[in-house]
């Protein structure tokens, strides 16, 4: 019963988000890294970094790591992570020093995704290496396609 809760939460999140485009036109085949953005990451409030700075990261990514859900949303800079337990987190995706980077802030204070590298991003799968302190690694996604949930999403365990 759990289960089908978290699911419909993220389905609703997912489903919010579905107005910012589907990045389809933009995305790269899954069989390799991707080409990198021309613009700096806003790392501390300044002038943020054009639109472009997200690439083909655009849209509503899912993941299930350790038992949670995890939804990554990408809108041009802007990048929100939900996570099942109420992690919330927001920040910016953007280039640092030639790699794609992801920076969020949550105010629960956790750092296990407060920096991400994107090592790979295709049309239905992104993978992003997380540097926190929590040492949460490596963490792949798959894209939800106009608001829907992917059919492969794998769901046993949530909520348990």
């Amino acid at each position: 019963m759990r289960a089908a809760a978290v699911v419909a939460s993220l389905a609703g999140a997912v489903a919010l988000t579905a107005c910012g485009g589907d990045g389809g036109s933009d995305a790269k085949d899954d069989s390799g890294p991707s080409a990198s953005a021309s613009a700096s990451a806003d790392t501390g409030g300044g002038t943020g970094a054009s639109a472009s700075a997200s690439g083909g990261l655009e849209g509503s990514w899912l993941a299930t790591t350790d038992g949670k859900a995890v939804v990554l949303v990408v809108n041009g800079t802007e990048v929100a992570l939900f996570a099942t337990g109420g992690t919330v987190c927001s920040g910016t995706a953007g280039e640092q020093d030639g790699m794609r980077m992801i920076r969020l802030k949550c105010p629960d204070g956790s750092k296990d995704r407060a920096v991400g590298m994107v090592d790979s991003v295709g049309k239905t799968r992104l993978k992003v290496t997380w540097q926190g302190e929590g040492g949460l690694g490596a963490e792949s996604y798959q894209k939800a396609q106009g608001g829907k949930l992917p059919t492969s999403l794998p769901t046993a365990g949530l909520g348990s």
